[in-house]
């Protein structure tokens, strides 16, 4: 081991903190909020259908119109948004939709439920999207469908990934739940696919505590999402006669109200993200060990958080000191995202997916499927996992929070480079 004294001394070992005033705060929700909560309150019906309810109406008009598509479903979850468009998509049972292997269970939730297949196809290793490459290895005569995960808000390789479904007449539908406002080429995510499906959980870029939007570009996609959002129940005043089984996934008009006014500040929030985003891939590019989140320069990307990478054998330590020495600095950061890829869950590996029955709908007792969840199933999923650094970030952060976690990314980093260095 070599030692040099160039870089400063880490908090970790006495030295000074580099962050040592607070993170900028601010409050989410106020006046606007309270002000559409007010007006949804004196309608005298809390129900999104009944005579004289105005908010769900208003805030589906405003998603749809600032995304430029005609037509937005209101759901009570970004799951269920994307178990609706699947639905409405009326893939057959038994159909493989491939999907990423990063991601949260609301992602395969509609899958499953709709009595289908998930199939992980692996990531690129700096932008932890879709690889198009291994989505194609994947695709058999049972693929009908992708699922591309806009991931922290980073556009997915959607040219890419159309260009396949198109040759193999599949459909997509965008994970667009940590992507409010992402731009693709110009062109906003959620708004390419044959659907987008946005989450409205409280920890996304807006939130409503809860709640999703389904966008469609056609009328008759959009009534499918409206019956299969609630019940089958035609609400244009016709008979209750329902002709096919949906789920309950009704917004109330109280979620709606908060979601109309986070809409009023969605391009500010998004803007700063992105900026501050930025910013740290700027500056902490170029540094030993280091491996920024990749943005292609044509896209917007909106940062639901920041993660970057780390090389270990670079740095000459491993992920969780280094991160040790990160947050002794002062510096608000986890090691890792989620704890492993999807597919090494429980309910995957076991193929358990609902209780007291083992295999369905991957396969059964009397015909098992090809398709097996465990490790190495995506590795360069699983490197990103093992490798991957996580930062906090928030748009009332400072210009001064942020360059002090880049500042303390370069001191932690260069020290380690220069000292720990076999």
């Amino acid at each position: 081991m070599t030692t040099t004294t160039t870089a400063a001394k880490l908090a970790i070992h006495g030295g000074p903190k580099t962050k040592t005033s607070p993170y900028g705060t601010g409050k989410r929700f106020g006046e606007s909020e309270l002000r559409h909560l007010k007006e949804a309150l004196d309608q005298g019906t809390l129900f999104y259908a009944k005579e004289g309810s105005k908010k769900t109406k208003a805030m589906l008009q405003k998603f749809a119109s600032m995304y430029g598509v005609p037509h937005a479903t209101a759901t009570s979850s970004g799951t269920g948004a994307l178990h609706v468009a699947i639905a409405t998509a009326q893939i057959p049972p038994g159909s493989e939709i491939i999907t990423a292997p990063i991601t949260d269970m609301g992602t395969v939730i509609g899958i499953l439920y709709q009595n289908c297949v998930p199939v992980f196809a692996d990531l690129q290793p700096r932008t932890a999207n879709l690889d198009p490459d291994d989505v194609k290895r994947r695709i058999t005569p049972n693929t009908r469908a992708i699922i591309p995960v806009h991931l922290m808000g980073n556009p997915a390789p959607m040219d890419e990934i159309m260009a396949i479904a198109r040759e193999h007449k599949l459909v997509v539908i965008e994970d667009c739940a940590q992507a409010h406002r992402a731009k693709y080429r110009g062109r906003w995510v959620g708004t390419i696919g044959d659907f987008g499906c946005f989450s409205l959980n409280d920890f996304k870029q807006i939130g409503a505590g809860d709640g999703g939007v389904v966008l469609t570009k056609d009328d008759a996609s959009w009534k499918l999402t409206q019956l299969y959002a609630d019940k089958c129940y035609y609400r244009d005043g016709s008979a209750r006669n329902p002709t096919f089984l949906a789920p309950c996934y009704r917004m109330t008009e109280l979620t709606a109200a908060v979601t109309l006014a986070q809409l009023e500040k969605v391009d500010w929030i998004c803007g700063r993200r992105n900026q501050y985003g930025m910013r740290i891939t700027e500056g902490i590019s170029g540094l030993p060990g280091i491996l920024p989140l990749q943005i292609d320069p044509r896209d917007t990307a909106t940062f639901w958080f920041y993660m970057f990478r780390v090389d270990e054998s670079a740095l000459g330590v491993s992920r969780g000191e280094f991160v040790k020495a990160l947050q002794a600095e002062g510096i608000a950061v986890s090691a890792g995202y989620i704890p492993t890829c999807v597919y090494e869950y429980e309910i995957f590996t076991k193929q358990q997916f609902f209780p007291g029955v083992t295999g369905f709908p991957v396969g059964s007792r009397t015909q098992p499927s090809r398709i097996e969840y465990k490790k190495g199933l995506c590795p360069v999923a699983e490197e990103y996992l093992r490798t991957c650094v996580r930062l906090e970030l928030n748009e009332f952060f400072t210009e001064r929070d942020i360059e002090e976690i880049v500042h303390a990314i370069h001191k932690v980093a260069t020290w380690f480079a220069e000292n720990m260095r076999r």
